[in-house]
C-alpha cells in the first residue's frame, strides 16, 4: 500500500468516511438512474438519492445554524463523491461550499433554503453550472449541445456505461460523503494540524490524486505527470 494510500484511508478512518457515506444517486436494482422532468423547461435531470439528500440538509444546517448565531466556526463543507472497494473509500471527485458568499460576510446562496430549493443545492443543485444539472446534460437525452461541458462529459464516460440515455445505468455504485468542515479540526496532513476548508480541499486532491487514477478533479491537480 503506497504512503498517498495510507494517508488517505487514514483520513476516512477518522472521519468516518465509508460508514457514513451513501449513495449518491436514486437507482434501480440494475443501477439505473432515476430522472425527473424540471418545470417549464421539461429536461430531463438525474436524482439525488433520498439519502444523499438528507445528508446534504443535515450537514448545511450545521453551516446555517453557525452562521446565524456569529460563532463562525464552521467555514463550509467538505464533500467527495467516489467507490467502495475493500472496505476501502475510493475517490472520484473532491470539492467545498464555503458558507460565507460573494458579499460582505452573507450567506451563501449555495447553502440557502436548500429544503425548498434545490437549484444550487451545496453545488449538487439541477441549474446548469451545479453538478447534478451539468452531469445530465451529458447522460440525458434533450439537454442543448452547448450546455454539454468536457468538464461533464468525462464525468459521464466514467461513472456510466452508455450515455446519453433515458436508463443510464452506473458501472458501478457510486457514493456521496459530505461534512460540515469546523476550522479547528485537523486535516488529512495531521502533523499541520487545524486547517482551512480551502486548503484542506487543495491537500485531499493532492493526496487522491497520487492514490486514485480515476480522479475526477482538474483544478488543484498536477498536469506533468500521471495521477
Amino acid at each position: 500500500m503506497t504512503h498517498a494510500t495510507n494517508v488517505w484511508n487514514k483520513f476516512c478512518q477518522r472521519f468516518k468516511v465509508v460508514e457514513q457515506s451513501v449513495p449518491l444517486f436514486l437507482t434501480d436494482v440494475d443501477g439505473v438512474v432515476a430522472h425527473r422532468m424540471l418545470g417549464r423547461t421539461s429536461r430531463p435531470l438525474l436524482m439525488r438519492s433520498p439519502e444523499m439528500e438528507a445528508l446534504i440538509l443535515a450537514e448545511t444546517a450545521k453551516l446555517v445554524e453557525d452562521w446565524e448565531s456569529g460563532n463562525h466556526r464552521y467555514d463550509g463543507l467538505i464533500y467527495c463523491i467516489g467507490w467502495r472497494q475493500d472496505e476501502q473509500f475510493i475517490p472520484l471527485y473532491i470539492g467545498k461550499t464555503e458558507t460565507f458568499g460573494k458579499g460582505d460576510g452573507n450567506l451563501s446562496a449555495n447553502i440557502k433554503n436548500l429544503k425548498t430549493d434545490k437549484s444550487k443545492f451545496a453545488r449538487w443543485g439541477d441549474n446548469y453550472a451545479y453538478h447534478v444539472g451539468d452531469l445530465s446534460a451529458c447522460v440525458l437525452p434533450d439537454h442543448a449541445v452547448g450546455k454539454q461541458t468536457i468538464k461533464y462529459q468525462a464525468w459521464a464516460d466514467q461513472l456510466f456505461e452508455n450515455v446519453p440515455s433515458l436508463k443510464p445505468k452506473l458501472r458501478r455504485p457510486v457514493y456521496f460523503w459530505a461534512n460540515a468542515w469546523d476550522k479547528s479540526m485537523t486535516s488529512v496532513w495531521e502533523e499541520l494540524g487545524p486547517t482551512s476548508l480551502a486548503f484542506l480541499e487543495y491537500l485531499l486532491i493532492g493526496v487522491a490524486e497520487r492514490m486514485s487514477p480515476d480522479l475526477l478533479n482538474r483544478e488543484g491537480v498536477g498536469r506533468g505527470g500521471g495521477r
